[in-house]
């Protein structure tokens, strides 16, 4: 854009005929940039920034199992497949990089019924199931071919119209260029987003069939395309719909009802205890994301359910009030003695507080009760580090490592893994960790500036060294 400002100056055009060829180059760049954005699945946040993912084993849990018998009607491999918390109160979820679903805590939180959350999932499988990402890839390499043919159109239609005009300049007010060039771009623009409606319909409608191959009502999915309805409602009726990427709400529940009716198990409503872990799982999300006068409105005191008293406890403990809240945690652990999820959050509520000694004992329990809950581990080997035993900072070393072995993409494991290194004395490991984590944080320099490091304390060849030398070579993709 820089360019072509300066350039449209006569006192800066070095000849008459370059400029106006330039202009019309270096814009379709611009164009075509900005409409691969306007297409692209992920909502606005996720492509300005990393989204806030939040590890919590309770709700990653529950997650797994509200999508296992999808993804085995849908065909889905589930161990190919992950399921991240992004810490964002709207009501939103979608598919990105091959087949992670992302899906926010505000539609957690928003969600009244397990149906509700496991017909959203069920739409998400239809995209993963439908190979609609790698579709729309082939989409976009097709729309950037049509693009650059209509740049390359409208350029000689604006390098005549610049050779009509004094010093080479696009007309006397630039309407030429705009009009070679909005064409096109509108044209394909209207085209990618009329092939990404069309992929949000065909995941509705396989959303049902995994919900009514797997006995589950489509309710859920209606409920949630009424909200949206809802929230749309003021929102829509001034916009063309052939600019937007998702169908109107409106239109999606006309073609949804009589498919989610049709259903046998159109009014089956979630088990009990389902429903019950649902209700603790949104009261978790309060208590930890909401202000305290919300969760006091929402869980009055004289709310004595679980939930109300979960929220209850992690809000008095986010106020400061430990006492408070551990009372509360007392009573939850007394009324569900063998839930884990109870256990943990006494356990890192003392942590977090510098009692990692008194917190050993619940986090281990919960640790056991939860044997494949990565994030209590990872909190079970901070608490280890915190009591400055050296017998616990070695058993906090094993336990990382071996969280960072089978998820190497989990930057706090790594933190807390070079600190335990660091307590041991050892030093490299240290270091090589900590570059880890400096890595997946996406600081490069303090990266390499740490792997370096590490590197020159190993072994040419070592496991140790190789690590450091594939992050000090590290070269991000690039996508043309």
């Amino acid at each position: 854009m820089r360019d072509n400002q300066t350039r449209s100056d006569p006192s800066d055009a070095k000849s008459p005929s370059r400029p106006a060829r330039a202009a019309p180059v270096r814009r379709a760049i611009g164009v075509l940039t900005a409409l691969l954005t306007a297409s692209a699945s992920l909502p606005a946040y996720a492509q300005e920034k990393a989204p806030n993912i939040i590890r919590d084993a309770e709700i990653e849990q529950l997650m797994r199992e509200y999508t296992a018998p999808i993804f085995r009607a849908a065909n889905i491999n589930a161990g190919a497949t992950r399921i991240f918390l992004i810490g964002d109160r709207s009501f939103n979820a979608f598919v990105a990089n091959g087949q992670k679903i992302f899906i926010n805590v505000g539609a957690l939180m928003e969600s009244k019924t397990p149906n509700e959350i496991i017909g959203v999932l069920a739409h998400e499988s239809g995209h993963i199931a439908g190979g609609h990402l790698a579709r729309q890839r082939q989409e976009l390499a097709k729309a950037q071919i049509l693009m650059v043919a209509g740049m390359l159109m409208g350029a000689g239609a604006v390098v005549a119209t610049a050779r009509s005009g004094p010093y080479g300049k696009v007309g006397s007010d630039g309407v030429g260029t705009m009009g070679a060039l909005l064409g096109p771009a509108e044209m394909v623009r209207r085209s990618l987003l009329a092939y990404q409606r069309g992929e949000e319909q065909a995941a509705d409608r396989a959303a049902v069939n995994y919900l009514t191959a797997t006995g589950q009502s489509g309710q859920g999915l209606l409920t949630t395309m009424e909200r949206f309805q809802n929230d749309a409602l003021f929102k829509t009726s001034q916009i063309d719909p052939y600019t937007m990427s998702h169908p109107l709400p409106s239109d999606r529940i006309s073609s949804l009802q009589a498919a989610v009716k049709a259903s046998p198990h159109f009014t089956t409503k979630d088990p009990a205890e389902r429903q019950a872990r649902h209700d603790l799982m949104r009261a978790k999300l309060f208590g930890f994301v909401a202000t305290a006068s919300e969760v006091a409105r929402r869980y009055g005191p004289a709310d004595q359910s679980l939930p109300a008293k979960y929220a209850r406890a992690i809000s008095a403990y986010r106020a400061g009030k430990l006492d408070v809240a551990l009372t509360q945690t007392d009573a939850l652990i007394a009324a569900q003695p063998g839930n884990p999820y109870f256990q943990e959050f006494k356990g890192q509520a003392l942590m977090e507080s510098g009692r990692s000694v008194q917190a050993l004992p619940y986090l281990r329990r919960a640790a056991a009760l939860a044997p494949s809950a990565t994030p209590i581990k990872v909190l079970l080997g901070h608490a280890l580090i915190g009591t400055g035993n050296p017998n616990d900072a070695k058993e906090a070393t094993n336990l990382l490592a071996q969280v960072t072995q089978r998820e190497d993409d989990y930057g706090e494991a790594w933190q807390y893994l070079a600190m335990a290194y660091e307590r041991r004395g050892d030093t490299p490991n240290a270091q090589l960790a900590s570059a880890q984590a400096l890595f997946l944080q996406g600081n490069m320099i303090a990266a390499r500036t740490q792997a370096d490091r590490a590197q020159k304390q190993f072994a040419k060849g070592s496991p140790g060294w190789l690590k450091a030398d594939d992050i000090l070579n590290y070269r991000p993709p690039k996508f043309d």
